[in-house]
């Protein structure tokens, strides 16, 4: 923790404990620190994730008590939570649901991070942190979305896996895909990796959240004109003012997260999942999880095997190194008018990948024509996945470093006090 301590232990027993547990003193020093007095409210979905994330650990972990990672009892057993045991008819959905709202508010998180240069130095770390965080929930997401042994389930785990399979030299490949597997094939011992996995990376994400705190109490938030904290006058202590905030937030999303919960638990799920896992009779369609459906579609743009993969991992990787992309000195694209035009565009780019990723490649978008035999011609699916996921690579480089050498930005105000002060009165 960096800066002086605010905590002065008054009570004889206060003092006994903070010489030899200091950890009244941690929780106020996490609380009680000088924040820009100029945060919105896309800053509370930090503190909206943090919720969600315990939602997760303790549905999960009521869940792990009732669950059998067997083939021949896994769905079964989530028939069996769903119907007899007490409020399984909540935990269950309030632990799927609570995935896709968890995925939700990260999405969101890191969209912010990036339109307002949240990355850029003195933060590079903070960003890879929660990069990690990121890679962390989509491997716990995926091996959750295993675990009901549903036929999405089963094929999803099938599809995913043989990916590493593409890894060269061939031998190499088939190594890594039948260690994952436990065997020659997605079966039993898979199903008991991926239990034990999904089980253990949510303490890891607890972690590397707490390592992310930690990260950044040292250079402080940023804020929406990403200028610097200059003066006292910048900033406000974070409790009371941004804990209140954060709470308004947070009730308004579990207000989100109850509709989904009560009203359509299934209706981010896959209708094929509510059919019993069969490795011999193959969907008709085989679609993952809406927030891995993005790097799906650009998966699929890719004609050969080795480079889709290549692809969908490097759509991920290079967001480790988005800090050193951005070139330009001016950290909020509020004031940058043609980056702010282009991260808008990278923003409809990925949800049109997500659109990309749950259609099926053949599928017409729009047609021009009709061939010999009378069927509808035009542009597919596939084509606009290969569209769209070179300009979200095209986004990254060469766009953000151009931008940062000829762009010519806004000018910005003097202090973050100025800005606040400034927004006041154009209200009035």
């Amino acid at each position: 923790m960096s800066g002086h301590s605010r905590y002065d232990p008054k009570t004889g027993i206060e003092k006994w404990l903070d010489a030899r547990l200091p950890i009244i003193r941690l929780g106020v020093d996490t609380l009680i620190f000088p924040s820009p007095r100029n945060l919105n409210y896309w800053w509370t979905f930090g503190a909206i994730l943090a919720v969600m994330l315990v939602v997760q650990l303790v549905t999960g972990i009521i869940l792990a008590m009732h669950y059998v990672p067997h083939p021949d009892h896994a769905f079964d057993a989530i028939q069996h939570i769903n119907r007899d045991v007490n409020y399984g008819w909540l935990l269950q959905p309030m632990h799927a649901v609570g995935a896709s709202m968890m995925f939700l508010a990260a999405y969101i998180h890191m969209f912010r991070g990036i339109y307002y240069g949240s990355a850029k130095n003195p933060r590079e770390m903070i960003w890879i942190v929660g990069m990690v965080i990121y890679l962390l929930m989509m491997a716990a997401g995926f091996m959750g979305y295993v675990l009901p042994w549903g036929q999405m389930s089963i094929w999803g785990a099938i599809v995913i896996t043989n990916l590493f399979s593409a890894i060269p030299p061939e031998a190499a490949g088939t190594s890594v895909t039948q260690w994952l597997w436990g065997g020659f094939a997605v079966d039993g011992p898979t199903l008991n990796r991926f239990f034990s996995l999904h089980y253990l990376l949510p303490f890891l994400i607890v972690a590397m959240v707490i390592l992310h705190v930690w990260a950044l109490h040292i250079p402080s938030n940023n804020n929406p004109t990403g200028i610097s904290i200059k003066t006292k006058a910048d900033t406000l202590d974070f409790h009371p003012y941004y804990t209140v905030k954060d709470a308004f937030a947070i009730v308004v999303f579990l207000m989100i997260f109850s509709w989904f919960l009560f009203f359509m638990p299934d209706s981010m799920g896959h209708p094929d999942n509510f059919i019993p896992a069969n490795p011999l009779s193959t969907p008709a369609y085989i679609v993952p999880e809406w927030y891995y459906l993005p790097f799906y579609a650009m998966l699929r743009a890719v004609p050969d095997k080795l480079l889709g993969v290549l692809t969908m991992f490097g759509a991920i990787a290079i967001l480790f190194v988005l800090p050193w992309l951005d070139t330009s000195k001016v950290r909020s694209m509020r004031y940058r008018p043609l980056a702010k035009l282009f991260f808008f565009i990278f923003v409809l780019a990925c949800l049109g990948l997500g659109w990309c990723g749950a259609k099926l490649p053949s599928d017409l978008v729009f047609a021009t024509g009709v061939d010999e035999a009378g069927n509808a011609v035009g542009f597919t699916f596939v084509w606009l996945s290969r569209i769209l996921t070179l300009y979200y690579f095209a986004f990254f480089f060469p766009i953000l470093p151009i931008l940062g050498w000829v762009e010519k930005p806004k000018p910005r105000p003097a202090s973050i006090e100025a800005s606040v002060l400034a927004h006041v009165k154009g209200d009035d």
